[in-house]
């Protein structure tokens, strides 16, 4: 049987979250490190271990049909793929940073300034859509010290937490973009092989709303219930089952967790007790 072939970071932020997401989907993948390529156990998929940045060409130039990675590699490497999935995991963003004892005094600061970066496509793409001219000095690793050598005015990098930022005696002043793991394709990818992406997305795309949702139960009064399922109306409906006591129902529901804590505190003003929250491995909707 034909197989479909996923290119996957070898080492590095994304693999083990790539991995998870896989093993999540019902994906049995073999034990053992060190491998570039291997077979899944129990679905017709093949794993290419590749570096990041190669990923998107093998994507295009059908080494791999499908693959993992950030999206600011997607956009700096500037090959046409399909994003067919956002996965949510490996969330950062694209910022500008200039030395911290330095005055920001907007965009025009940039303006015939020295920027490093490991990112020139993005970075040449936002200065021509803000009409600001400066020198792009296109370095790999450590591009944070640039500032600190006399390299450069700037930087774009990659920024999560600030941390490293900080360490290095600069401040945020401008983000281009922000990024995630993405599930990328070949465009022209054959019918058998996107039947099998379609049945992979279907998994991935199950285990990601288990994410964001999370299974309530709680006790409340009968003559709040329609206020409560109007807060909390599931998937379809929730499900209402009267108790021993009477005047008192269970109710069952879905609840996104952005909602969370807010909808949480409206039930309790409507009576709810005995509220229980549990989370969703698998959600098909």
């Amino acid at each position: 049987m034909n197989k479909l072939k996923i290119a996957l970071q070898k080492s590095g932020r994304l693999n083990e979250k790539s991995l998870l997401l896989l093993s999540e989907s019902g994906i049995h993948l073999p034990y053992g490190s060190g491998k570039l390529i291997s077979v899944a156990q129990n679905f017709p998929l093949e794993i290419l271990y590749l570096r990041d940045d190669d990923i998107p060409q093998y994507v295009a130039d059908k080494v791999a049909d499908i693959g993992i990675v950030g999206e600011n590699v997607v956009l700096e490497k500037g090959f046409d793929l399909e994003v067919v999935e956002r996965l949510g995991f490996a969330k950062c963003r694209m910022a500008i940073a200039i030395p911290k004892g330095v005055e920001y005094t907007g965009l025009s600061y940039l303006e015939g300034k020295e920027i490093a970066t490991s990112y020139p496509n993005i970075l040449r793409s936002f200065l021509s859509e803000k009409g600001i001219q400066s020198r792009i000095h296109e370095i790999s690793g450590s591009v944070e010290i640039a500032p600190g050598i006399g390299l450069a005015d700037a930087i774009l990098d990659i920024v999560s937490s600030g941390s490293t930022l900080l360490s290095n005696g600069l401040k945020e002043v401008e983000v281009v973009m922000n990024s995630e793991a993405v599930l990328v394709a070949n465009k022209d990818i054959d019918t058998e092989k996107q039947g099998l992406l379609d049945k992979l997305l279907f998994r991935i795309q199950a285990v990601q709303k288990s994410r964001d949702n999370k299974y309530i139960l709680l006790n409340a009064p009968d003559n709040k219930i329609p206020e409560i399922v109007k807060l909390i109306p599931g998937m379809k409906s929730p499900t209402v089952m009267p108790l021993a006591d009477k005047g008192w129902s269970s109710v069952h529901s879905v609840l996104n967790e952005n909602e969370f804590w807010d909808v949480i505190g409206k039930l309790k003003d409507l009576g709810a007790q005995g509220i229980l929250v549990i989370p969703i491995e698998k959600m098909i909707v």
